[in-house]
């Protein structure tokens, strides 16, 4: 059994034996209830005991979840108003006193009241049963909060996984059918580098369907994503751009949050690319113990929020743009 269902049998079974430990108290002090602790699995005890249990489980997992949630108001007064008229006929609390104090002549100098004694002990009836109704109300009324809350939160949950999923799914058109373009005119013209484009392609197609689903990925797969990336850019880049692509330190055993330095990497060629004037491109990666940089400088950078709900408060982005250079300095906290 979980450890939250556990609690809260144990919290049910403390709650009941507190609130029939008051009513044998209180039977215990009354005449004739001397004997009661012997007794307290007779049949008005017994009675007394289904009747409050009944009345509190029926209400909480059948009529609040059944009516009162679904907003059925009517059956459910209609229900309360019913067991409320059967608790007031069956009078379990009258009966459990009236057991061990029988109406009948005084023993010796007690005085006992003729006639019949209950309208209060119908009214403490009465009252118990509004209590055990509003106690178990508010229970299932907490219950259902909770539930919804929860409801919210994984909806939430959900859509912000629907939308990584995308994004983590999502590859620049353009450059699928510019690589496939590029990767034809080498098969036409019987390249040799045919062959390598075409498994550098497959590579990153694989990294973006398979790795890139998962939550984090070596940080390995993400530079080898990003190293085939550049080297199909290279196929449709003329001689005025200057590719500077460089990588330092560790990357063994250490994990990153999937795409997250491809789409700087892959913003630099967006922008940062033309074919009438030199483009020198600055690709550098850095893996130190605690942290992962990625430096990347181009004439045109335009940002994306991505990396902040990955790593909010764990990253550091500073873009410049002096001189008419564009410089994007990313720092990960692992």
């Amino acid at each position: 059994m979980p450890f939250s269902k556990l609690a809260q049998v144990i919290f049910h079974l403390v709650g009941w034996f507190l609130f029939f430990s008051l009513i044998i108290a209180f039977t215990h002090h009354s005449p004739g209830g001397e004997n009661v602790i012997h007794e307290i699995f007779s049949l008005p005890y017994v009675v007394f005991y289904i009747t409050y249990v009944c009345i509190f489980y029926a209400n909480a997992t059948i009529l609040m979840p059944r009516f009162y949630f679904r907003k059925e108001h009517l059956l459910y007064f209609i229900f309360l108003v019913a067991l409320l008229i059967g608790v007031y006929f069956l009078s379990p609390f009258d009966h459990l006193i009236r057991h061990y104090n029988p109406p009948g002549p005084p023993r010796g100098n007690e005085m006992r009241p003729t006639g019949k004694v209950g309208p209060r002990f119908d009214i403490i009836s009465l009252l118990l049963f509004v209590m055990i109704w509003s106690l178990s109300s508010a229970i299932s009324i907490v219950k259902e909060w909770r539930y919804t809350l929860q409801r919210v939160v994984l909806a939430e949950a959900e859509k912000a996984r629907a939308e990584l999923a995308f994004l983590k799914a999502q590859i620049n058109p353009h450059f699928l059918f510019n690589t496939l373009n590029n990767i034809y005119s080498l098969a036409v013209t019987r390249n040799n580098d045919t062959p390598s484009a075409i498994m550098k392609l497959s590579n990153i197609m694989r990294y973006l369907t398979d790795d890139a689903t998962h939550d984090y990925v070596p940080l390995q797969s993400e530079v080898e994503c990003i190293s085939d990336y550049i080297e199909l850019q290279r196929l449709r880049l003329n001689q005025k751009t200057e590719i500077n692509f460089s990588v330092n330190g560790h990357l063994d055993e250490k994990q990153i949050s999937p795409l997250i330095l491809i789409t700087f990497v892959e913003n630099v060629f967006k922008y940062g690319v033309s074919n009438h004037e030199p483009s020198p491109l600055i690709i550098k990666i850095s893996a130190e113990e605690r942290t992962i940089t990625l430096l990347c400088q181009n004439k045109l950078f335009n940002t994306v929020r991505k990396v902040e709900r990955e790593y909010p408060n764990k990253h550091l982005l500073n873009i410049t743009t002096d001189n008419g250079v564009y410089t994007v300095l990313l720092t990960l906290q692992l």
